[in-house]
């Protein structure tokens, strides 16, 4: 039964989540593999213990091994993932991929030196254009064609861009092109790979150490345990459930279906319908995203873009990601109250007593917090986390690994990691291009000049960018694009830094449960088997947190913890709290009854003039309509009690 559990969701992942959609038959190339995926873990966790090498060199040996793992799991069409084994020209493809980004660590000193003033030679030029074709394959087929489309036009771009008005620019030759994105530290090796291939690979492996020592199982439970008998219960659990899941996950689909399938069915059994299950899970799931302490693991390529240390950042987004869970916590239980949907009974839940006995199980990431808080590197916390799993999970036999499954472990991570390092690889030829021509200052100022000065303008301009580029694009690709181009349209108008890139950093990550696209929205639907579309546009009344929230730390950048003293955020923190309840109960249709549509509106208005950030006024009187709302909704269901009495 289990098994079949496992194959069900692997199915429903293949489905929505390209990233999922990897071969499961590898016949005699599953010791290949296993051998790849451990050595790249491995590699990892040797260069966080001993420091990592020269970044294009730590980022070839990254980038390679992972491409030729795509290659041999990754099947060119998804129509032929049924077919068993692995032909011989992928395994060509994967030798290929190995002998192009192996060839800079052998001549790096050449590259980096003699070339760069003699010339690149011919097979210099050669290989970078094969390392760049066989990257843009992998990326297609691991992540999607959107992102390959992208860079696609980007190098377009930077190869006939002078006729272009207004955006043109002197245009290279592919010569020049070529072998500034894949032999410099600007482009494929830039940034998001320098990230990729120290932080975030430990971190996602951290991830995999919890889910497979069990640990992530007693999140569940202990969310269960804490929420499970309020009204609504199975929704509000589903909800801190994903919270805390999504602490250590990078991808929303895959953890609205790892979540997913234990909570969506318990929602239905419960009396919500499947449609508002399936959303819940993908809406809650979607802001794991941006919960501290990883946050889809962007977070990181933040703290390099903005030169703000990663611990801060950590705690500068603590509030805004508070803020959206809680207005998803208020949607549910308007939700359940209005079609009074109570919580489990005390003995279908789990006991807390037997869950104090293991409050150890959140050392890990309780150590992975302390560290980064204290101001330890990623690296170093990511590392001690890692430790810290193996070492309570080997107190009980059910936690604890045998050495096969810590192999498994192992390749695993690696697996895991494979999506993340092609789509940060492929974004890196974007931003490439994007500094290579200047394209991002241009972006900018057409954006201001779109706007015609106005600033509300700026934001909806650079909102609607983010979402159509983060309907196709992983959270991590989609905000080291937006970040080069869309973030610094704001900051010329003033916009402090941090509050910039959080606006493209949400806007980004809402693309996943926004209509048409809406892909964690669609696997929630299929565990539910819902209508998808319409879940999707629950999931965006639910999450209606994060179209708003944004908006208000750019107006006030103190929700970010930014400018005042801690003083002057309780007032702020208050009514955006109330305003969320209020417009929630509008969205939901229900405060203390069922809402007229005149009273949803009202609800609506009062809660924007609480969450408003300029002026105490504007939030008296929305907290005034509020409560007269709730005061008349009173009153009514008074008389009617004493009617039907």
């Amino acid at each position: 039964m289990e098994k079949r559990h496992e194959e069900l969701q692997q199915e429903l992942l293949a489905k929505y989540d390209a990233e999922s959609a990897y071969r499961t038959q590898l016949g005699k190339f599953a010791a290949v593999v296993t051998l790849l995926g451990i050595s790249l873990t491995l590699f990892h966790l040797y260069t966080a213990f001993r420091g990592p090498y020269v970044s294009i060199i730590q980022g070839a040996i990254h980038v390679g091994t992972a491409l030729s793992l795509i290659f041999i799991l990754y099947p060119a069409k998804r129509s032929l993932l049924k077919k068993g084994g692995v032909p011989v020209y992928d395994f060509v493809l994967a030798l290929a991929a190995i002998f192009a980004n192996f060839y800079i660590v052998f001549h790096y000193e050449r590259i980096t030196t003699k070339a760069i003033i003699l010339g690149f030679t011919s097979l210099d030029i050669a290989v970078a254009t094969i390392g760049i074709l066989l990257l843009l394959e992998a990326t297609r087929r691991s992540v999607g064609m959107p992102i390959v489309i992208i860079a696609a036009l980007a190098m377009s771009y930077g190869l006939w861009g002078k006729g272009i008005p207004y955006f043109g620019h002197a245009g290279f030759s592919w010569k020049v092109l070529s072998t500034e994105l894949f032999f410099s530290s600007n482009a494929i090796f830039g940034i998001p790979i320098q990230i990729s291939s120290t932080y975030i690979f430990l971190f996602l492996f951290f991830g995999v150490m919890l889910a497979k020592t069990g640990i992530s199982q007693f999140f569940n439970d202990l969310s269960f345990a804490a929420t499970g008998r309020l009204t609504g219960g199975t929704a509000k659990a589903a909800v801190t459930a994903s919270a805390l899941q999504g602490m250590v996950t990078g991808s929303s689909v895959a953890n609205t279906v790892g979540s997913g399938s234990f909570t969506i069915p318990m929602m239905k059994r419960a009396g919500f319908k499947p449609e508002f299950a399936a959303a819940t899970e993908a809406s809650a799931s979607t802001g794991g995203q941006i919960m501290p302490p990883i946050m889809g693991a962007a977070a990181f390529i933040m703290a390099e873009y903005t030169g703000i240390p990663y611990n801060e950042i950590m705690i500068i987004a603590i509030i805004p990601a508070l803020l959206y869970f809680i207005g998803i916590y208020f949607g549910t239980h308007f939700e359940a109250k209005k079609h009074g949907i109570l919580g489990l009974p005390k003995e279908k839940l789990p006991r807390f007593e037997g869950l104090f006995k293991r409050m150890d199980l959140l050392l890990p990431l309780l150590t992975i917090i302390g560290l980064l808080l204290v101001g330890y590197t990623p690296t170093y916390a990511a590392l001690w986390g890692i430790a810290a799993a193996l070492l309570v999970s080997s107190f009980r036999k059910d936690t604890r690994l045998s050495f096969r499954e810590l192999l498994a472990s192992l390749e695993q991570g690696a697996r895991t990691a494979l999506s993340v390092i092609a789509a940060c690889a492929t974004a890196g030829i974007i931003v490439g291009i994007v500094v290579l021509t200047g394209l991002g200052g241009k972006i900018a100022g057409g954006i201001l000049e779109l706007a015609g000065g106005s600033f509300f303008l700026i934001l909806f301009f650079t909102m609607i960018a983010c979402i159509v580029l983060g309907m196709g694009l992983p959270t991590t690709a989609n905000y080291v694009v937006t970040a080069t181009m869309a973030a610094p349209a704001l900051m010329e108008f003033g916009v402090p830094m941090i509050a910039a890139h959080m606006f493209v950093f949400y806007f980004g990550i809402v693309a996943d449960i926004t209509p048409p696209v809406c892909l964690a929205a669609y696997a929630g639907a299929g565990i539910a088997q819902a209508n998808p579309m319409k879940t999707g546009f629950i999931a965006v009344k639910l999450a209606i947190a994060a179209f708003i929230i944004p908006y208000v730390f750019v107006f006030n950048p103190i929700l970010l913890l930014e400018g005042e003293s801690l003083w002057f955020l309780i007032v702020p923190l208050i009514t955006a709290l109330i305003g969320m309840a209020s417009i929630s109960a509008g969205i939901m249709g229900y405060l203390i009854r069922t809402a007229s549509v005149f009273e949803r509106s009202l609800l609506v208005l009062a809660g924007l003039m609480l969450v408003y950030p300029e002026g105490i006024l504007v939030s008296l009187i929305g907290l005034v309509i509020m409560l007269a709302v709730g005061f008349f909704q009173y009153r009514k269901d008074r008389k009617l009690e004493v009617s039907v009495g």
